[in-house]
């Protein structure tokens, strides 16, 4: 295995995780299932695999699959990707561990609703206009703790009309294999 020495992006750091375990066995079950964003690169990547690799200690490592250049998209501006501010994290609903979508509200006295995963990217995408869909990706650092032992998901969101540069063929395939990824979630 080869640890991608020109791209930072895709090596996390998980020395800050107080339940580090969790967030590893957390994370795993989102491979291949929400894209990854690397802006240094510019690069959003739809199929790899994450390792642990013992040489490099408390660190996660995504390695695009290099048998699948296809499925790497080339050319993502840093100005297309912005934080959501939504997270996924874990939970119980009707007495089953499930994953839920925490959505903030901007005013009152709640500051987010978490609702089951699917439900509230369903209310997500009904407040959007067609022509701006919901298209969450993952970046170095989403990785993180909600509390001493919940690990989460922090969400960005890449944003198809700012690809100026891409095909509306590109953009079209972008928001295709984000959306089949994204039906593979409980």
């Amino acid at each position: 295995m080869t640890i991608p020495s020109d791209n930072k992006d895709l090596i996390w750091d998980l020395d800050a995780f107080n339940q580090r375990q969790r967030a590893v066995d957390f994370v795993m079950g989102f491979e291949n299932k929400l894209c990854v964003y690397s802006s240094s690169v510019e690069q959003l990547y739809t199929n790899y695999n994450i390792f642990f690799p013992k040489e490099e200690a408390r660190k996660l490592v995504i390695l695009p699959n290099p048998y699948m250049p296809h499925d790497t998209f080339n050319g993502i501006s840093e100005k297309a990707v912005t934080p959501t501010g939504m997270e996924i994290i874990p939970g119980v609903y009707q007495s089953r561990p499930c994953l839920f979508l925490r959505i903030p509200f901007r005013s009152g006295t709640v500051k987010y609703r978490a609702l089951p995963l699917q439900m509230g990217l369903d209310i997500v995408r009904k407040k959007l206009p067609p022509n701006k869909p919901f298209l969450p990706v993952l970046m170095k650092g989403d990785l993180r703790e909600l509390d001493a032992s919940t690990p989460c998901l922090h969400l960005h969101a890449i944003h198809l009309d700012r690809l100026v540069e891409h095909s509306v063929l590109e953009r079209g395939g972008i928001h295709k294999v984000i959306e089949q990824r994204l039906r593979q979630l409980g």
